[in-house]
């Protein structure tokens, strides 16, 4: 299985990576756990990323691809692309990085959600700062606003919860991912789920619009 996820901040694509991950297999991969993974092992990339971070410069694309080359080859059962490529660029580099490895894509799954909906998902996220558990305002909300169900200690909201911040997450995802969604509508790949249907019904829609294989026994 090779999917890469599309979708904006708030859809649920790495629940839904998570969920295909531990029923076929194949593992979720994003970019920013790549580039944690690469600066926390002192890899050459990893010191040549920190090097561009470090001074407030985006990663260059070729330094991605080389990251994501390197993971391939350790992914035998596929992969779940969380939220990568973002921009057409990448998606170009991509395609020819699995064609010098003679893979192709199984599916690009776009997952859809209106803005007012996403907007009321991510800014009603709160969580208790002391051991991570999450909660949501509109979906799973504390007993007590601000308060957490368990310890009975206050929660927080991250700042990429804000609105200000949320607004501005959006907007750079709906003008990188546009022309990203033709691209591989044209290669005849996407393939569009309803993000805000109930988690179970997301998780079936793409298993069926993908043509999943038989569930392999796959760990964690």
């Amino acid at each position: 299985m090779r999917l890469i996820f599309l979708g904006p901040p708030g859809a649920g694509k790495g629940t839904q990576a998570q969920i295909l991950q531990r029923r076929f297999g194949a593992k979720q991969v994003s970019t920013g756990d790549i580039l944690r993974d690469n600066r926390s092992r002192g890899t050459e990339l990893g010191k040549l990323a920190e090097s561009y971070m470090n001074s407030g410069a985006l990663v260059p694309d070729e330094v991605i691809i080389k990251m994501i080359e390197a993971e391939l080859d350790t992914l035998p059962d596929g992969f779940i692309m969380d939220g990568f490529p973002r921009t057409v660029a990448q998606a170009e580099a991509f395609d020819c990085l699995l064609e010098s490895k003679d893979l192709t894509l199984d599916a690009v799954v776009l997952f859809e959600a209106d803005r007012a909906t996403l907007i009321a998902r991510l800014t009603g996220r709160w969580t208790n700062p002391r051991n991570g558990r999450p909660y949501n305002a509109a979906t799973n909300p504390p007993r007590v606003p601000g308060i957490d169900d368990e310890d009975g200690g206050p929660l927080v909201q991250r700042d990429d919860d804000k609105l200000e911040t949320v607004t501005k997450r959006l907007d750079v995802y709906e003008r990188q991912t546009s022309p990203l969604v033709e691209y591989y509508r044209h290669s005849g790949k996407l393939v569009q789920v309803d993000a805000l249907a109930p988690v179970d019904d997301v998780t079936k829609e793409i298993v069926a619009k993908i043509g999943a294989p038989v569930e392999q026994n796959a760990a964690g």
